[in-house]
């Protein structure tokens, strides 16, 4: 699996794409960092950019992948070995590269202007926490909708549908609920409904470690009195990783039971 996981990981760094990628954080970096002197006020802009950005890139590329190799996996399925460590081992290459060119184009040019000597560091360090979560969830998703359709046309239109629903309409059906049961204690079902999405959940803990949950609206004060302690930050960091655990072993499970 970890030969494999290198071959991937490799393979994918050679790739244009992934210079394209870390170039864009790269630039986008270099450019807010020059608009703007307050780097709390970057990492805000930044945060917009990752909650929408990261999932669409881990997605589409997460299924590219998997369609576009599919005749090297071939090959290695024709070999003694695992099922599971092939598939595993792809999933791990392309979420480790697309985090490090994420990691790397954001953090050189705040290195450079000074972040460590900043009182932002913590922000900055959990924005990049945070998109490094969203990549391994949505590549890991990608793998099991790409595991799960062979056709190329229908990965691709239920992967798509996959983030438009999870960064778009999820959150609309969630305000509707509150609207239409705002007699009602909410409080509770509000800090469940917002695990249920990694997206809701990322944003959510960076705008409260920004200090500015006023931006949150209705559910500011729900939010703050519990992701706003340490104990509801490490609770919000175990979700997260448990949406990574179990995505990753669902592409174990699935790749066990599928027929190639």
């Amino acid at each position: 699996m970890l030969k494999i996981l290198k071959y991937s990981f490799y393979d994918l760094m050679r790739s244009r794409w992934s210079y394209i990628y870390f170039l864009f954080y790269l630039l986008l970096g270099v450019v807010l960092l020059f608009l703007n002197n307050d780097l709390s006020k970057a990492v805000i802009t930044l945060m917009n950019v990752i909650i929408i950005l990261v999932p669409l890139i881990g997605t589409i590329f997460g299924v590219m992948y998997y369609y576009n190799s599919k005749e090297f996996t071939e090959l290695l399925l024709a070999q003694p070995i695992k099922r599971s460590y092939i598939f595993l081992g792809q999933y791990l290459g392309v979420a480790f590269s697309l985090s490090m060119s994420l990691i790397l184009g954001l953090g050189l040019p705040f290195i450079f202007y000074g972040i460590f000597k900043s009182a932002a560091i913590w922000d900055f360090a959990l924005l990049l926490v945070t998109g490094a979560f969203l990549t391994f969830i949505f590549t890991a998703l990608a793998f099991n909708i790409a595991l799960a359709n062979e056709n190329k046309i229908k990965g691709f239109g239920y992967a798509i549908l996959l983030w438009l629903f999870m960064a778009v309409i999820y959150d609309g059906i969630f305000l509707m609920f509150l609207v239409m049961f705002d007699d009602y204690p909410l409080d509770k079902f509000s800090l469940i409904a917002s695990m249920f999405n990694p997206i809701d959940l990322s944003r959510i803990l960076i705008l409260l470690k920004l200090d500015i949950s006023a931006l949150l609206g209705y559910t500011g004060a729900v939010f703050q009195k519990f992701f706003g302690t340490s104990q509801g930050l490490i609770i919000s960091i175990f979700v997260l990783s448990l949406w990574v655990i179990i995505s990753t072993y669902n592409i174990f499970r699935i790749s066990r039971k599928k027929d190639f």
